[in-house]
C-alpha cells in the first residue's frame, strides 16, 4: 500500500460525501476536509497533508507563497509533485516502510496493534487490572488505513512510555496549532496551504536548507539504518537532520504485522483484507535533545532571564483551552512570558506587510489575514496517561508590525482582568461552601473553566475591536472606554451568575443559619469587589477602570443586586 498514490484518506465534498482518495484529493475544489474517525487522527491527518505539502512544494519565498495561495494546483499536478516521493510512503512490503524500522524486529515479542492508540491502556495497566474507564481488547483488528494514520499520530505525539521508550520531537502529547481561513467554505487547500512556510523561514538555526528527497536518510529516518540510542552521543540535534525532518519525526520503533484474514476494523467499522492485528515494537529509538522548534507547535521559556535553558513545547493541561491562552499562542514575548508561538504562527502575522504590498498591486490576499483562525488541539498528558483531547477554535487577527505591543499591552490587561475576577470568584465559593475554606480540599479548576467559557464570546468580540484600532499603521492608536466597559460588565456578569449558580445549588428552606451567613457574606464580598467598592477590596477593578477611562458607577445595573442573594 502506498500512501501516495492509493485511496486511503477519507475526504468531504462539498456535497456532504465521503470519499476515499490519494492525498492529491486536496487540490480539487469541490474537498472541504477530512472525515475521519477519531479526533487525534483528524489532527494527525491534517499535519499529514501539511508536511507533504511542506516537503513537495515549498516555496522559495513569501512572494511564491502568495502566488500559490492565489494559483492552486490541480489534482494531476499535485500527483506529479508528489511522484517523487512515493518510494518513502510504502506502508508494506520488502523494503523500508512508512515510518517503520527497517529491521523487521523479529527477535520481539509481538504485541497487539491498540498499543499504537495513545488512549489504549498500557501493559501496567493490563498486568495490574487498571483500566477502569478504556478497556482493553477494545481495539483488535484495524484496517491498513487506520493503522497508517495511527503510528503517524503516536510518532508525532508520542508521550512518555518509561525507560528507553523514546519521547516525541516535541515532547510527549504537544499542542498543534494552525491556521484556518474563518469561511468554512473555502476548499481544503486554501485552509492546508496557510500553513505551509517558504524556504527561508522553514528551517531551524544551524540548518542547511536543500531540496527534499525520497531516499534522504535525515529527512526519511525510516528510509536509512535505524537510528538507536543505546548509549550516549546517539542524540538527534536539529542541525544533524534536513530542516523538513521535524514534519517526519520517528521516535518510535514499529513494524506491523499485516495478515490475510478478511476482518471488520474496529476503528472505521470497514472490512478489510489485510488488517492489522499485531506489530512488533522496540526500545530505542530516536532520542530527540537540542533546541527543536517544531513549526506548527508554541513553546514557552519557563525562565525567561536563562536564555541557555531549552524552551518546553505548550501541552494540554486541565481546565482545557481558551482566550486565557491566546496571548501564548499568538503573541511572541521571549523576554517576559517567555511566550514563543509556533513559528507557523508569527511567520503568518509577518506576511502582513507582504500582504499589504500585494493590495497595492491589486491582488486580494488581505480577507485571509483579516478574517482568520487559530485551530488549537491536542492531548492533555500526565505522562504515559491521557487525561482528555481539546480542539478549540479562536481568531487570529493581523496588526502592523509596529503595534504589535499595543496588542499585547490590551490583550494583558483584559486577560488579568479576567484570571483577578476568577480567582476571587473561586476564593468565594470555597468561603460560602466551606467553614474553613482554608482547608478545603479538592479540584477547583473547573470554576475557573466555566468562567472563562461563559465569557470567551465578550474577549473575542473585544480582540476584534482591538484589531480594527490597531489596522492603520499610521494612526496613533487608542482603546476606547466603551470597549473597556462592556469588557469589565461581562466578567461582572458572569462572575455573579456562577456565583448564584455555584453557592445555592440546593434549597434555600433546607440549609442552616450559618450556612445561608457564609452565602451572604461571600456574595457582598464578592460583589463589593466587582463594584470596585473600597480602598482595598477594589483596587484592582478601580485600576482598570482608570486605565480604560469609564466610570464605574455608570457600569452599575439598576437593580439591587445584592438582593438575589
Amino acid at each position: 500500500m502506498n500512501l501516495l498514490t492509493e485511496p486511503w484518506l477519507p475526504f468531504r465534498h462539498r456535497d456532504g460525501r465521503i470519499e476515499y482518495r490519494p492525498p492529491s484529493a486536496l487540490a480539487d475544489p469541490e474537498v472541504l476536509d477530512l472525515a475521519l474517525p477519531r479526533a487525534d487522527f483528524q489532527g494527525a491527518a491534517w499535519q499529514f497533508l501539511i508536511a507533504l505539502l511542506q516537503t513537495a512544494m515549498t516555496p522559495d519565498d513569501t512572494d511564491a507563497w502568495l502566488d500559490r495561495y492565489q494559483s492552486p494546483p490541480s489534482v494531476a499536478e499535485l500527483d506529479e509533485a508528489l511522484a517523487p516521493f512515493a518510494t518513502a510512503f510504502v506502508l508494506d512490503g520488502d523494503g523500508p516502510r512508512f515510518m517503520q524500522d527497517l529491521d523487521p524486529l523479529e527477535d520481539v515479542k509481538e504485541a497487539s496493534v491498540a498499543g499504537l492508540l495513545i488512549d489504549s491502556p498500557g501493559a501496567n495497566g493490563i498486568k495490574n487490572n487498571t483500566d477502569f474507564f478504556v478497556k482493553r481488547g477494545r481495539v483488535e483488528t484495524v484496517c491498513p488505513e487506520c493503522a497508517a494514520l495511527a503510528l503517524f499520530t503516536m510518532q508525532i505525539n508520542a508521550p512518555a512510555g518509561g525507560a528507553g521508550i523514546r519521547v516525541g520531537l516535541r515532547g510527549g502529547g504537544p499542542l498543534t496549532t494552525l491556521i484556518l481561513p474563518e469561511d468554512e467554505s473555502k476548499p481544503l487547500w486554501h485552509r492546508l496551504w496557510p500553513n505551509v512556510m517558504p524556504a527561508e523561514a522553514v528551517g531551524q538555526p544551524g540548518q542547511t536548507w536543500r531540496p527534499p528527497k525520497a531516499d534522504d536518510g535525515k529527512l526519511f529516518f525510516w528510509m536509512a539504518e535505524t537510528r538507536i540510542s543505546d548509549k550516549k552521543g546517539t542524540e538527534v540535534l536539529p542541525e544533524q537532520v534536513h530542516p523538513l525532518h521535524a514534519f517526519w519525526s520517528m521516535p518510535r520503533r514499529y513494524r506491523l504485522l499485516f495478515d490475510e484474514t478478511l476482518g471488520c476494523c474496529d476503528l472505521c467499522g470497514r472490512e478489510t483484507s489485510h488488517p492489522v492485528r499485531r506489530l512488533r515494537a522496540k526500545k530505542q529509538g530516536a532520542n530527540y535533545d537540542g533546541p527543536w522548534r517544531h513549526p506548527l507547535t508554541p513553546y514557552r521559556r519557563l525562565n525567561p532571564k536563562k536564555l541557555d535553558e531549552l524552551p518546553l513545547s505548550s501541552k494540554g493541561q486541565p481546565g482545557g483551552l481558551g482566550y486565557r491562552h491566546w496571548p501564548g499562542l499568538v503573541l511572541e514575548d521571549e523576554a517576559v512570558s517567555g511566550a514563543l508561538p509556533a513559528r507557523v504562527v508569527t511567520h503568518h502575522l509577518h506576511k502582513y506587510r507582504m500582504v499589504q504590498a500585494a493590495r497595492d498591486d491589486g491582488e486580494a490576499f488581505e480577507a485571509l489575514f483579516r478574517r482568520a483562525r487559530l485551530w488549537v488541539f491536542g492531548y492533555d498528558m500526565d505522562n504515559m496517561k491521557p487525561r482528555g483531547w481539546y480542539s478549540v477554535e479562536m481568531p487570529l487577527v493581523g496588526v502592523p508590525e509596529a503595534h504589535q505591543e499595543i496588542l499585547r499591552d490590551w490583550v494583558k490587561r483584559f486577560v488579568d482582568l479576567a484570571s483577578e475576577f476568577s480567582w476571587t470568584l473561586r476564593n468565594q465559593l470555597k468561603r460560602a461552601w466551606f467553614k474553613r475554606p482554608e482547608d478545603a480540599k479538592g479540584d477547583m479548576s473547573q470554576v475557573d473553566a466555566q468562567f472563562f467559557e461563559a465569557t470567551q464570546l465578550a474577549f473575542f468580540k473585544a480582540l476584534r475591536m482591538m484589531s480594527e484600532t490597531l489596522r492603520d499603521e499610521t494612526a496613533t492608536p487608542t482603546l476606547s472606554p466603551d470597549i473597556h466597559r462592556q469588557w469589565y460588565l461581562a466578567l461582572k456578569h458572569e462572575a455573579l451568575s456562577l456565583f448564584d449558580a455555584q453557592a445555592i445549588s440546593g434549597p434555600l428552606e433546607g440549609m442552616k443559619m450559618q450556612q445561608l451567613e457564609r452565602i451572604t457574606s461571600s456574595r457582598r464580598y464578592l460583589q463589593a469587589y466587582l463594584n470596585g467598592s473600597g480602598k482595598k477590596v477594589g483596587k484592582t477593578v478601580q485600576a482598570f477602570a482608570e486605565v480604560g477611562g469609564f466610570e464605574l458607577q455608570a457600569s452599575m445595573p439598576q437593580r439591587d443586586e445584592e438582593s438575589a442573594a
